[in-house]
């Protein structure tokens, strides 16, 4: 069956009433109509000439002869040998006996608690390696343990998996390569698992006295802050610190700076008035006294 051809569409009344406005439309305004702007936007005003503006406030600088007053970021001067070994007396003087906050009676207990200090803080690693110290302190009896029962002892620290994973295969390797003892050669400590050039330097300067220098965080600040060795990297510091650091403060400059950093040089609000080497800092924001 033939389908009824559609019935045409009455012309619209409204078709010559709206050809007709838009005419009148693009006689007054010949700009195409797409790149008229949306209704109810705002236009920014033009800025004012210069020659039209407000004039300053009495007593106040001309606008181009104002400046900003934020001390410079440059140090007033680079640390000379003379200057850095005041500055270390300074810090012997107020840290008499500067040693590190964790808490361990052997080479590998050290090991331990530097490699679960990482992004975490000392008071946090000490709670934990208390009662793991008092069930296994050796790597015989941490192995036996496994992953899964050194996790039970350190699941309050950061990263727990990935250093219970690090510690065990550690305790293997001293086994099997360094018969149960932590090796005093760099080389040997950074071919560990979770062992970098950090707990490495902490290791050979606290557990053999060697005159390593450690970068943490708390250095790192320090010194770039104070000028004693600025650097971009951790590596750019180490380097600077053992150039420029007196011998004879070398092998307790890491935690001299470290526990300054933690009492009195701290990362948001220093305590200027009360540093004890406030006259040989470089640091040209040092704060005031309240």
């Amino acid at each position: 069956m033939a389908r009824a051809a559609p019935r045409p569409r009455k012309a619209s009344r409204l078709a010559p009433r709206k050809a007709s406005r838009l005419a009148r439309r693009s006689a007054a305004d010949p700009a195409p109509a797409r790149h008229a702007k949306k209704a109810g936007a705002r236009r920014r005003p033009a800025a004012p000439h210069p020659s039209l503006r407000a004039p300053s406030r009495p007593g106040s600088p001309p606008r181009a002869a104002r400046s900003r007053t934020r001390p410079p970021r440059r140090h007033a001067a680079p640390f000379d040998p003379a200057a850095a070994s005041r500055l270390f007396d300074c810090l012997a003087a107020v840290i008499p006996e500067p040693k590190s906050e964790l808490h361990y009676a052997s080479p590998f207990e050290l090991l331990v608690a530097v490699i679960l200090s990482a992004q975490a803080t000392d008071k946090s690693v000490n709670l934990a390696t208390q009662r793991l110290y008092a069930h296994a302190h050796t790597p015989e009896a941490i192995l036996a343990m496994g992953e899964t029962g050194l996790l039970e002892y350190i699941r309050t620290i950061g990263l727990a998996p990935t250093k219970a994973r690090n510690i065990v295969a550690t305790c293997r390797l001293l086994l099997e390569r360094h018969g149960g003892r932590v090796p005093a050669t760099r080389e040997a400590l950074e071919a560990l698992p979770g062992v970098g050039r950090k707990t490495a330097n902490v290791v050979l300067n606290t557990a053999f006295g060697e005159p390593t220098l450690a970068v943490d965080t708390h250095v790192f600040r320090v010194a770039n802050r104070t000028g004693l060795a600025p650097g971009k990297t951790v590596r750019e510091v180490e380097d600077g610190l053992l150039d420029i650091v007196p011998e004879r403060h070398l092998k307790h400059a890491h935690h001299l700076l470290i526990l300054h950093g933690r009492t009195t040089c701290q990362a948001r609000k220093p305590a200027c008035p009360a540093c004890a080497i406030r006259a040989e800092c470089r640091w040209p924001g040092k704060t005031q006294a309240d």
